[in-house]
């Protein structure tokens, strides 16, 4: 009972973990990504005008509509420099999420007193060491003319704009360490992008299913364009999650059968023990699925109990993590201190299963050694 309990704890631990991971996941990047987001198939942009755009806004169940601008761009700073992602949002593209919010020195406007400010990340400002309070030293942004190269003049063969540091964001590492937003304008002029789009940044309305405005967009854009919700920007990510687990369980059901083998021997040693209380049995009219029966159930009853207390054991330590937070993340840079969890009906439902189908396993086959004991040799 004990060597199942164990297994079963560690088990619902660790989906849980798995399971309060891939909603930080989410957690974090719905700051940053749009409830849908549209994009070419082919290519990285496409065109844009009045009346695509009116088609997009019209439909039931849009909030919100951003256009954007997004691509590698080399920025520099004083005597530093590196390439970063440069993207370019309409003015209402912080109507639609919490970046805002993230801003953790100077501000968040884009546009102030008809001046163009870049929003850059915090990674970005430590590398080059950029003073959002400094309007003296604005940021250089270089991108490549599409014209052919010029080895007398190699500076002509790059558009460079320059624009003032506003504010910095502080997000997590992989956006703080690329990204500066700037204002569709300013990256349509730097980047000659003139009407072309790389994506639009979509809410959906309160009240609408995002599954279902997805699917009506789909049909409005046809094959040419994808639609995409907040799980699927990041399809790779979630999906590697998900497979991780399903190793984990995989692993860990493996764990539970070696504990239940445990089962399996105590159970033929039972038999053997109990040859001449079998035969008693026997000779008094007791059948042999009887007997096979008696068996059955007491190797259920070692692994039902052991599961019900490995599951509430499991429960209350996920309980004692989510309130007080126990065993620590380790890390400085961490979005948050302890390792997150959250219980699913369906991890309990399939562990419990697991362990149903491995005790019926191990127990079959002492059970059918019982059933078919001869009466006459052990009396």
């Amino acid at each position: 009972m004990i060597g199942v309990a164990v297994g079963t704890m560690a088990l619902i631990i660790v989906l849980s973990v798995f399971n309060g991971l891939e909603d930080l996941i989410r957690e974090i990047y719905s700051s940053f990504d749009p409830d849908l987001k549209i994009s070419s198939v082919e290519g990285k942009s496409f065109e844009t005008d009045t009346e695509f755009m009116n088609r997009i806004r019209r439909m039931p169940g849009i909030a919100v509509v951003s256009e954007v601008i997004e691509d590698n761009a080399l920025l520099r700073y004083n005597d530093r420099q590196m390439v970063v992602k440069i993207k370019g949002v309409s003015e209402n593209f912080f109507q639609q999420n919490e970046i805002d919010s993230s801003v953790v020195e100077g501000h968040s406007q884009l546009i102030k007193d008809d001046d163009y400010h870049a929003l850059v990340g915090r990674g970005i400002q430590y590398q080059l060491s950029i003073r959002p309070n400094n309007s003296f030293i604005p940021l250089q942004f270089l991108y490549p003319r599409n014209t052919p190269f010029n080895p007398l003049n190699p500076e002509g063969a790059f558009n460079q704009q320059n624009i003032l540091p506003g504010g910095v964001f502080a997000i997590e590492r992989q956006y703080d360490d690329a990204y500066v937003f700037v204002p569709l304008n300013f990256a349509a002029e730097l980047l000659e992008y003139g009407r072309r789009r790389t994506a639009l940044e979509i809410k959906v309305a309160d009240g609408f299913r995002v599954a279902d405005v997805k699917r009506s967009l789909q049909q409005l854009l046809g094959e040419n364009f994808n639609v995409l919700n907040s799980d699927e920007q990041h399809t790779s990510l979630l999906r590697a999650v998900k497979v991780e687990k399903l190793f984990v369980f995989i692993t860990f059901a493996f764990i539970l059968l070696i504990a239940s083998l445990n089962i399996f021997f105590s159970l033929s040693m039972l038999v053997i023990d109990k040859k001449k209380d079998i035969a008693i049995l026997a000779s008094m009219g007791a059948t042999a699925t009887t007997i096979r029966n008696i068996f059955l159930l007491e190797g259920a009853l070692v692994a039902f109990i052991g599961a019900a207390y490995g599951l509430s054991l499991g429960m209350l330590v996920c309980n004692l993590q989510q309130t007080f937070g126990l065993v620590s993340m380790g890390m400085a840079t961490s979005v948050v201190d302890s390792y997150p969890v959250k219980m699913e009906v369906r991890d309990f439902a399939l562990t419990g299963l697991a362990i149903v189908v491995i005790t019926i396993l191990v127990s079959i086959r002492p059970a059918q050694r019982a059933a078919a004991m001869s009466v006459t040799d052990n009396l």
